[in-house]
C-alpha cells in the first residue's frame, strides 16, 4: 500500500526524514505579508462568522480592521523588538489584533485565559509586553498582574473603566499606502510567544518563528474550506488555524463559549464546517456526546486531532460517522511551532501518529543517547532543520530541550514501525516502577477504556515505600452509567495478570480529569484531586 507522506528511513544512522521542504511563496515573505496580499485578492469572500456574537465579516473588512490595529500599534510607536500580550477567547476581533501584529512583524505572547494571576505575572514579566489585548471579564485580574508594567490595556468586550475599548483601536485611521512591515531579521524572527503545556510546573514562554512549517499539516486548503477549532491563540493548533485561514483564504468559524460538543455538532452541520481541529480531550467529549449518533457530518474533509492520548474508542466512534478516511491524528509540540507528523491511514494504523511531514527527521533513542531501530521503545527526538530562539529569557532551559546537533529531545517515548509510522506510548517523566518494574500508565488506561460505561480515564503512582509506584485510577463514567470503582478495580484484574499492573492503589469515580490550560491531562493535578476525594470519602 502506498502511505503518504513520502518518507526516507536511513538504516546506518538509524534517521527516518520526511520530504524536502517546498516554498509555495516567495521565501523572503514574512507570514504576515502573505496574509495581507492574499486578503486583497479575495475582498468579498467572508473570512469569518462568529456563532457566539453574530457577526460576520469579509476578507475586506478583517483585512481593513488589521490594518487599523497595526496603525494603532505604529501610532505607539511600537517596534518589532517590542511584544504584544495577549489573554482573551475567540471573540469577532481578536483576529485583527493578530493579522494586526503579523502586519508590523510585532511578536505576540499569547496567555491561557484560565491561568491564575500569579502564573500571569510571571510570564508577562519574562516578555514585559507593552500593550496588552484582554476580555473585560478578565481585565481586573490582567491588571493586577501586570500593575509593575505599567502596560496599556485595551479590552475586546465589557470593557471596564481605565480600559481602552477596541473600538477605540478600530477607529484608528490607516495610514496612507499602508504596507506590511519587512521582517528586520527576516523569517527567523519571532512570530508568536506561546506557553509550553506546563505539565511540569509554569508554563514557559516558546517562541515560534515565522517559519513556513506551520503550514505543513494542511497544504491542500482552499477558499472553499470551512475552518473551525475551538482552540484559542495561546495553543499552537489556534495560531495555526488563524494564519492557515489568512493564507489559504478559508472561511472561519469562531465560538467564545466554553466547548460543547453538541454545540460542535451543530456547527458542523450548519455551517458545513469542512475542516476541523480538536484537543484529545475534545474529541473524545464529542464521541461521547448522545447527539453523535444522528449528526451531520458529511462536509468534514479533515477531522485533525493531537496533542495528547486518545482514547482508540473515542477514535473509532468518530470515524464510524464519518463518510471517508479523514481522520488525522497528529504530533507535535509547542516548540516546533508545527506538526511534526500526521496519520493519513486511519483505517490502516489506527492510534498512530503517522508519517513525517515535509523538512522533519526524527529519531529514536535509548538512555545512553543510542539511536534505535524499527519496532523499539525510546525517545522521540526531531530535528526541524530551522532556527529556533529557544524559550523566551531562558537559554539554559533551551539548552535542556534542544542538543548542541539541534535535536529537539521531546520527553516523549514512542517508537517507529517498519511502515514509518511513528506511535507515541508515553512521557518519558511518567514511567512508574513497581517492585523495580518498570511500567506506563497508558498501559493500564487503554485496559480501563475498554470498559463500556467509562468516559474518560487517568492513571497515576500513589507511593508506596515498600513496593514503588501503586498504579490508581480516575475514572470519569458515562451520563446514567451505574459504575462504580470497585467494578474498575475488578475489571483491570481480570484483564491484567502482571501484579504491578493491577490498581493496587485503588479507583475513584469522579466528576473530571483534571487538565492543563492547554486541555493536556494533568496526572499530578488529577491525582491531587484523586487523594483529595478519597480523604473525604
Amino acid at each position: 500500500m502506498p502511505y503518504t507522506p513520502e518518507n526516507s528511513y536511513d538504516a546506518d544512522r538509524r534517521i527516518w526524514s520526511g520530504q524536502e521542504e517546498r516554498d509555495y511563496f516567495a521565501p523572503d515573505l514574512s507570514i504576515g505579508e502573505i496574509i495581507f496580499h492574499e486578503m486583497r485578492r479575495h475582498p468579498k469572500l467572508i473570512a469569518q462568522i462568529s456563532v457566539t456574537e453574530n457577526t460576520v465579516l469579509t476578507r475586506e473588512e478583517l483585512h481593513h480592521n488589521s490594518m487599523c490595529v497595526a496603525s494603532y500599534l505604529r501610532s505607539l510607536g511600537l517596534l518589532q523588538s517590542d511584544i504584544v500580550g495577549i489573554i482573551a477567547r475567540n471573540t469577532t476581533h481578536i483576529f485583527a489584533v493578530t493579522y494586526g501584529c503579523f502586519f508590523n512583524g510585532i511578536p505576540f505572547h499569547s496567555l491561557n485565559i484560565s491561568y491564575e494571576q500569579a502564573t500571569i505575572e510571571k510570564l508577562f514579566n519574562i516578555t514585559k509586553p507593552s500593550i496588552i489585548f484582554c476580555d473585560g471579564e478578565d481585565y481586573e485580574k490582567v491588571k493586577a498582574a501586570t500593575a509593575n508594567l505599567k502596560v496599556k490595556i485595551v479590552t475586546m468586550r465589557n470593557h471596564q473603566m481605565g480600559s481602552i475599548s477596541i473600538d477605540e483601536v478600530l477607529a484608528t485611521p490607516v495610514e496612507e499606502n499602508f504596507k506590511p512591515a519587512h521582517l528586520e531579521q527576516g523569517n527567523l524572527q519571532t512570530l508568536a510567544i506561546l506557553c509550553s503545556s506546563g505539565t511540569t510546573g509554569t508554563p514557559k514562554a516558546v517562541t515560534i518563528t515565522n517559519s513556513r512549517k506551520i503550514l505543513n499539516p494542511s497544504p491542500e486548503l482552499t477558499t472553499a474550506d470551512v475552518q473551525y477549532t475551538h482552540s484559542t491563540l495561546d495553543w499552537v493548533t489556534g495560531l495555526l488555524t488563524t494564519v492557515t485561514s489568512g493564507v489559504y483564504s478559508t472561511k472561519r468559524i469562531i465560538a467564545d463559549n466554553p466547548f460543547d460538543p453538541a454545540r460542535l455538532l451543530q456547527i458542523i452541520a450548519e455551517h458545513k464546517v469542512t475542516w476541523l481541529i480538536q484537543a484529545p480531550a475534545h474529541l473524545a467529549m464529542t464521541a461521547n456526546c448522545p447527539e453523535l449518533e444522528k449528526a451531520d457530518l458529511l462536509s468534514i474533509r479533515t477531522w485533525f486531532y493531537g496533542g495528547g492520548r486518545c482514547s482508540l474508542d473515542a477514535q473509532h466512534k468518530i470515524r464510524s460517522r464519518l463518510s471517508h478516511d479523514c481522520m488525522r491524528l497528529a504530533y507535535g509540540f509547542t516548540e516546533v511551532g508545527s506538526a511534526v507528523s500526521k496519520n493519513n491511514h486511519f483505517d490502516a494504523k489506527p492510534n498512530s501518529v503517522g508519517r513525517l511531514m515535509e523538512g522533519f527527521k526524527v529519531k529514536i533513542i535509548d538512555e545512553q543517547g543510542k539511536p534505535l531501530g524499527p519496532n523499539e521503545v525510546g525517545e522521540v527526538c526531531v530535528y526541524s532543520g530551522q532556527y529556533w530562539p529557544g524559550y523566551y529569557g531562558n537559554p539554559k532551559e533551551s539548552h535542556s530541550v534542544r542538543d548542541s546537533a539541534l535535536w529537539f529531545h521531546s520527553g516523549d517515548l514512542g517508537y517507529m514501525d517498519d511502515d514509518g509510522f511513528l506511535y507515541i506510548v508515553e512521557r518519558k517523566k511518567e514511567m512508574l516502577k513497581y517492585q523495580n518494574i518498570m511500567y506506563y500508565p497508558h498501559e493500564i488506561e487503554d485496559v480501563i477504556a475498554q470498559m463500556p460505561q467509562v468516559a474518560e480515564v487517568c492513571v497515576f503512582g500513589i507511593w508506596n515505600e515498600f513496593v514503588g509506584d501503586e498504579a490508581a485510577a480516575a475514572v470519569v463514567k458515562k451520563i446514567g452509567s451505574t459504575l462504580h470503582a470497585q467494578d474498575v478495580v475488578d475489571f483491570v484484574k481480570k484483564h491484567t495478570s502482571a501484579k504491578y499492573k493491577q490498581l493496587n492503589g485503588g479507583a475513584l469515580i469522579v466528576d473530571e480529569i483534571k487538565r492543563t490550560a492547554n486541555g493536556k491531562t494533568n496526572r499530578q493535578a488529577t491525582k491531587a484531586y484523586f487523594l483529595e476525594v478519597k480523604d473525604r470519602n
